[in-house]
């Protein structure tokens, strides 16, 4: 019976308007937009559906989501479980909350290791807060496994992958044995979106919650964050006169020149 484990991280909703966008500069943090909920970060939902793609041709196929996150991050395991996956794993342990993606990685890959046997483990290319996209690559460090990033494609055939990729000039396909860490990318196409029958059965699905005493880790960060703030974007314009376009492309040079910019 295959096993895939997918991870899911809950984020600010990027569709928040930027008038709402507020950071506390002091601690370093995002501040939460009012009346605007975080969602699942829709590369990681791209990922659970790569693996319900599996799922459709390899029915018995059983599908983990695990989040590690505050408690809000159970909606977004609900989410993924109204998708098709089958169960849920919600790391929450407030030590876990300000993890950096080497911590968050130790505490996945802990979490799979308790889980006990994998085939697949999914991820998104990078999250879409902070972009760093290491977390995937790092788990697969830390479990000794292949891992094969920016898929478009996953096929698997009970014992191998065979994953379309995405390259800045193309694509390329690549094999790889299992067990085996993939993460994708955007091209893969949209992730299927919940009816309100699947959303009535996630209720009733079962979602684990660890800690991390139970997990079994005590990860350190190693990123040290210098700063967060949101950078000036204003704008200067300066209308270039002229009585001609000779002219006034001249003035433009000088002006380029002047700011060092040719």
């Amino acid at each position: 019976m295959p096993h895939i484990i997918c991870f899911a991280k809950q984020v600010p909703d990027p569709e928040t308007p930027a008038s709402q966008f507020k950071v506390d500069e002091a601690a370093k943090k995002v501040i939460p937009a009012p009346g605007v909920q975080p969602v699942p970060s829709q590369f990681d939902t791209i990922g659970v559906e790569a693996a319900l793609r599996i799922k459709d041709k390899i029915p018995e196929t059983v599908i983990t989501v695990i989040s590690v996150g505050p408690d809000s991050s159970r909606d977004t395991i609900k989410h993924c479980l109204a998708m098709g996956a089958d169960e849920g794993l919600h790391i929450n342990d407030p030590a876990a909350n300000d993890a950096d993606h080497w911590a968050t990685a130790e505490i996945l890959a802990a979490a799979v290791q308790k889980l006990g046997a994998w085939d697949i483990i999914i991820a998104g290319r990078q999250a879409v807060d902070w972009d760093m996209g290491v977390v995937g690559s790092t788990v697969a460090e830390i479990l000794n496994a292949p891992v094969v990033t920016i898929a478009k494609q996953i096929d698997y055939d009970g014992s191998k992958v065979t994953v379309e990729r995405v390259l800045p000039d193309g694509f390329e396909t690549v094999e790889a044995p299992t067990p085996v860490v993939v993460t994708v990318s955007n091209e893969l196409g949209e992730p299927r979106y919940p009816q309100l029958r699947q959303i009535m059965l996630a209720a009733k699905k079962e979602v684990k919650v660890w800690n991390l005493g139970e997990v079994g880790v005590s990860p350190a960060n190693r990123v040290n964050l210098e700063a967060l703030f949101v950078p000036d974007t204003s704008v200067a314009t300066e209308v270039i006169e002229g009585d001609t376009a000779q002219e006034k492309a001249a003035t433009l040079a000088q002006r380029l020149k002047d700011a060092k910019l040719i």
